[in-house]
């Protein structure tokens, strides 16, 4: 799409708003809405100025103009606002030199991209994530010097066996680790998750497959196609805006925290991907689970950076509640063909075409353009540097005995173990000056502070363990 095809779509939606929209670091979508009556052919030139000293983890307020500069080819007409209104997507512009701001994650996303163009191994890289989140009917949360408490709820929740309703309790749930494909009325989220796959079908992504997840109390799943790095990564912003908005517009709460519950499966974002050269599939070989030299030693660079690779793929506290070895989570840095139970697993594939590797780890708390990029870069550097992960692991990696279990490596057990492997293991990461050590620094800064708070912070459960010492 271009200008002027945003220019016609304007005008025969009658839109009378554009929401301008970005990511800041963590990963957190941002908008700011103008009236369409700005928005000209040299709008698509001049951008939008606005202030990047509020962002966090940006600009100094001595430094702090900058450009939000739309993509057309992002247009799509918003289906939640009352008035009609036409999103773009923008890259944060510094107004000095015209150039992507160097802390912007969609400008680094687009630097990844053109970097494994200029390497000549691949013109493109497809990703297609699958994102995990729960439907909870209430949140609640208090944190104050004298104590602090959360609490969800889901009619759905396996604790509400016993609970009287107003109406009654119909009995119909999914147990816990129940929940996987059960029909209605055990799953009672069959017409909110239609509902949502139908909005993001609306904003322009090819919605393929939903479903509810292992998980009591709501947990579900909706997947759409891959895409090139960029583009999905401006697609799970938009899934995940879809889906809290719809959840929203249902009276219910959506997140995709990994672990918003104890003694259940989590929310995981495992992460297909593949490269393609001349619209040929890199992965396809003849070597183990089908897959080529390339893909093999693709897996052995993400295997070598993974614990570096977690400050992106699981960048909050919570995300290590779900990575806890013992509990059937992807914490073995393994590969293999169909085994869940290794971090990395070789989905079977008829056709050659979509061979693919899925990285099992990563959830959806890190921001899509830091995430992908990063397990590209690491990719890269296992293929240049032939890294070959070694032999497969097609036992069950949960019952492995002792002394074998401590031959295979593990990802990070907290965010700081991985914020302090990102700042040891940077260098891959700033090949083609994708990453910069500016940025870098500035995430293990940011990132410091919710470790920090966390940290400072009484636990319920230590009240339980130690108060009577």
């Amino acid at each position: 799409m271009t200008p002027a095809d945003v220019l016609k779509l304007i005008k025969e939606k009658d839109a009378k708003f554009v929401d301008l929209r970005f990511t800041d670091t963590i990963g957190k979508e941002q908008h700011v809405t103008i009236p369409t009556r700005l928005v000209d052919e040299g709008f698509f030139k001049d951008g939008k100025m606005f202030d990047g000293s509020s962002i966090a983890g940006w600009k100094g307020i001595n430094e702090s103009d900058m450009i939000l500069m739309p993509d057309p080819a992002t247009a799509v007409v918003d289906p939640f606002y009352e008035e009609t209104t036409l999103n773009l997507r923008c890259d944060v512009i510094e107004p000095m030199t015209m150039q992507g701001y160097g802390r912007d994650p969609r400008s680094l996303a687009k630097r990844a991209e053109a970097h494994l163009k200029a390497s000549g191994i691949a013109d493109s890289a497809l990703f297609g994530p699958e994102n995990e989140f729960f439907i909870f009917d209430n949140v609640t949360v208090s944190s104050g010097m004298n104590g602090c408490a959360y609490e969800v709820d889901s009619y759905e929740g396996a604790w509400n066996s016993g609970k009287a309703y107003e109406e009654g309790n119909r009995g119909h749930r999914p147990g816990v680790k129940g929940g996987y494909f059960p029909v209605p009325p055990v799953d009672s989220q069959q017409d909110i998750r239609t509902a949502m796959s139908m909005a993001c079908e609306e904003m322009g992504l090819k919605f393929e497959v939903h479903h509810h997840e292992v998980a009591t109390a709501g947990q579900g799943e909706i997947n759409v196609a891959a895409n090139t790095l960029t583009k999905k990564a401006d697609e799970v912003q938009i899934l995940k805006y879809a889906l809290q908005n719809v959840a929203h517009g249902y009276g219910k709460t959506l997140t995709f925290m990994p672990k918003p519950i104890v003694g259940d499966n989590g929310n995981g974002m495992h992460v297909h991907q593949s490269l393609q050269k001349d619209g040929k599939a890199l992965f396809a070989g003849d070597k183990y689970g089908g897959l080529s030299d390339i893909a093999l030693y693709y897996i052995g660079g993400i295997i070598k950076h993974a614990r570096a690779i977690n400050a992106f793929t699981n960048a909050s506290t919570n995300s290590y509640k779900r990575l806890v070895p013992g509990f059937e989570a992807p914490v073995k840095l393994a590969y293999s063909a169909r085994n869940r139970s290794a971090s990395i697993r070789i989905p079977w594939i008829a056709n050659p075409k979509g061979r693919r590797i899925e990285v099992r780890f990563p959830d959806a708390t890190g921001n899509p353009y830091f995430m992908f990029s990063s397990m590209l870069l690491a990719g890269l550097d296992g293929i240049q540097n032939k890294i070959h992960p070694g032999d497969p692991a097609d036992k069950d990696l949960y019952d492995l005995e002792p002394e074998e279990d401590k031959k295979i490596p593990t990802v990070c057990h907290s965010l700081d173990m991985a914020l302090d492997y990102l700042d040891k293991d940077r260098g891959f990461l700033k090949a083609g000056g994708v990453f910069t050590d500016d940025l870098i620094d500035a995430y293990i800064e940011l990132k410091m502070k919710e470790v920090t708070r966390l940290r400072m912070t009484t636990h319920p459960i230590e009240i339980e363990m130690y108060y009577s010492l």
